[in-house]
C-alpha cells in the first residue's frame, strides 16, 4: 500500500500507510488523534514556458527545458 503524507494542526506532519480509496480521507494524528488533512504537492515546474514547450526567448540550438543538442545527426 501506499504511503501518504498528512498535516496535523497541532503535532505537524506525519506519514501513514493506506489504501489508495481512502488517501483523500482525513486521517487521525499518531500523537494527539486529531484528524488531519493530506498534503498535496504540485508538480515541479520545468524551465522554458508554463506548457513545456520552448521559450520564446530559446537560443539557436536550445530545444524546449532548457536542453540543447550537442551535433546529433538527427537534425539539420
Amino acid at each position: 500500500m501506499p504511503v501518504y503524507d498528512y498535516e496535523c494542526a497541532e503535532c505537524g506532519a506525519f506519514e501513514t500507510v493506506r489504501r489508495i480509496a481512502e488517501r483523500d480521507e482525513p486521517a487521525s494524528c499518531p500523537r494527539c488523534g486529531t484528524s488531519a488533512e493530506r498534503v498535496r504537492v504540485g508538480a515541479p515546474a520545468l524551465l522554458g514556458s508554463a506548457s513545456g514547450g520552448s521559450s520564446g526567448g530559446a537560443s539557436e540550438g536550445e530545444g524546449g527545458y532548457g536542453m540543447r543538442h550537442r551535433g546529433c545527426s538527427c537534425c539539420p
